[in-house]
C-alpha cells in the first residue's frame, strides 16, 4: 500500500490545490476536459472540485466505449443471438444492461431465451466456444484502444487453433479521432449550445497502448494543450496544474503526467498485433458525436472469416434513444447528467434510461455514485464562480 498511499497524501493534495489557487488567473476561465471515463469518477471520488479554484472548469467527455456506442449497434447484437439460436453471445458485463431501442437490453433478451454470457475477457469467450464446438460463439468486441489488443490477439490465437466457431462483433473506436471532433465542431452546435475547451486531461490506460505522441496533433493543429493523468488524486491535481500553466504562458505541448506507465511511442507489440488483424472504418456513428471518419476499427480482409457482421450478415440501423434522455448532450460534453430531467428520478443505475448510468465509466454513473459530494462541491462551485463574476463586473 506504501505506493498508493503516497499518491493519496492528504498534505500533498492541499499544496497542489493551494498551487493552483495560486496560479489560476482570476481573469480568466479555464475549461479542461477530461476525457477519460475513469478520471470522471475519480474526481468525484476524492472530491477534487472542493480543491480547484472557481475559474477551473471540468467538463466530462466521451470516455466511455459502452456509452459512446450507438443504439443501432447494440440493437444488431440483441437481433443476432435473438434470431439465432445457435449462437452464444459472449459480453462485458456493462454492455449487458444498457438499453437499446424500446429500452430492451441483452440481459431482456436473455431472459426471453437468448443465450447470452457474461464474461471478463476474450479468453473466456475463446474457451466458450472450445466446450461449445456445436455452437457459434460470437464476443462482443467493445472499447478504445486499451481492450483493443486483447480482441485482437484473440482472433490470433482462434486462426492458430482452428478455431472456426469463434467470431468477433467488433465495436473498437479509437480516442484521437473523438478529440478531433470535439474541437473541430462545437459539441453542442446540435441543440444550439456551443462547447469551448482549453485543453484536455488525457486519457491513462488508452496512452499506454497508443503513447503520448498519438496526440500531437492537438498542440499542433488545433494549438491545444493535453496533460496524460493517471487515475490517483495527487495525478490529477498535478495534471490540472500542468495545464493551467501550459495555458498561463500561451503553450500548447503534450506532457505526461502519467511517466510510470506511459511512454512517446506506447506499445509497439499491441501496435503491431491490432495493425495485423484490424482496418479503419472509413465511418463510425458515435452517441452524441455522431459520425466520426476514420473514428473505430473493423476486421480486416484477411480475417473476415472471424467478422460475425460479414458471417451472419449483420446490418446496421440507426434508433433512436430513450425521450427525454441526455446521454447524447453529457457525453460531448455540453451539459451536465444533472441537467437531465431524468436522472435519478426515473433513470438510477438499478433503471437506467441511458448508456451513462450503466457503465462504470459512466458521468451519469459518477454523479449518482458520489451525488451527495457532488452536489455540495457544484453548488459551492456555482457560488464561488457568481462571486467570482461579480467581482470582474
Amino acid at each position: 500500500m506504501k505506493y498508493i498511499d503516497e499518491f493519496r497524501d492528504g498534505e500533498r493534495a492541499r499544496g497542489l490545490a493551494r498551487a493552483l489557487q495560486a496560479e489560476a488567473r482570476p481573469e480568466r476561465q479555464y475549461r479542461l476536459m477530461e476525457f477519460c471515463g475513469g478520471h470522471t469518477h475519480a474526481v468525484f471520488r476524492y472530491g477534487i472540485p472542493d480543491l480547484l479554484p472557481p475559474n477551473i472548469e471540468l467538463i466530462h467527455g466521451p470516455g466511455c466505449p459502452v456509452c459512446v456506442l450507438p443504439i443501432g449497434r447494440l440493437d444488431m447484437a440483441i437481433r443476432l443471438v435473438c434470431d439465432h439460436p445457435e449462437v452464444i453471445l459472449a459480453s462485458y458485463g456493462d454492455m449487458l444492461r444498457v438499453p437499446g431501442s424500446k429500452r430492451r437490453s441483452l440481459l431482456q433478451a436473455r431472459a426471453d431465451g437468448a443465450d447470452v454470457r457474461m464474461v471478463y475477457s476474450v479468453s473466456d469467450a475463446l474457451a466458450l466456444a472450445r466446450a461449445n464446438p456445436d455452437r457459434q460463439v460470437v464476443f462482443f468486441g467493445i472499447g478504445f484502444e486499451t481492450t483493443t489488443p486483447p480482441t485482437a490477439l484473440g482472433i490470433l490465437e482462434a486462426r492458430r487453433s482452428g478455431l472456426d466457431n469463434f467470431s468477433v462483433f467488433c465495436n473498437h473506436v479509437l480516442t484521437p479521432a473523438a478529440m478531433k471532433a470535439i474541437l473541430n465542431v462545437p459539441p453542442g452546435a446540435q441543440a444550439g449550445e456551443t462547447l469551448e475547451v482549453d485543453g484536455f486531461i488525457g486519457p491513462s490506460h488508452v496512452s499506454v497502448i497508443i503513447g503520448s505522441d498519438a496526440y500531437s496533433f492537438c498542440a499542433g493543429q488545433y494549438h491545444k494543450p493535453v496533460v496524460i493523468a493517471g487515475f490517483e488524486p495527487l495525478d490529477v491535481l498535478q495534471s490540472i496544474l500542468m495545464l493551467v500553466r501550459q495555458l498561463n504562458e500561451g503553450r500548447a505541448d503534450i506532457e505526461n503526467q502519467y511517466t510510470r506507465a506511459v511512454t512517446p511511442g506506447g506499445n509497439r507489440k499491441a501496435q503491431a498485433a491490432v495493425a495485423e488483424v484490424f482496418t479503419l472504418r472509413p465511418s463510425f456513428e458515435w452517441r452524441g458525436l455522431g459520425a466520426i471518419p476514420e473514428s473505430a476499427l473493423g476486421i480486416s480482409e484477411a480475417y473476415l472469416a472471424y467478422d460475425a457482421e460479414q458471417r451472419f450478415d449483420m446490418v446496421y440501423q440507426a434508433a433512436a434513444g430513450t425521450k427525454g434522455c441526455e446521454c447524447p448532450a453529457v457525453l460531448r460534453g455540453a451539459k451536465k447528467p444533472t441537467d437531465c430531467k431524468l436522472f435519478a428520478t426515473t433513470c438510477t443505475p438499478e433503471s437506467p434510461l441511458g448508456s451513462c448510468m450503466v457503465s462504470d465509466e459512466g458521468a451519469c454513473a459518477a454523479y449518482f455514485t458520489y451525488g451527495r459530494f457532488r452536489q455540495e462541491a457544484e453548488q459551492r462551485q456555482a457560488e464561488q464562480r457568481a462571486e467570482h463574476r461579480a467581482a470582474r463586473a
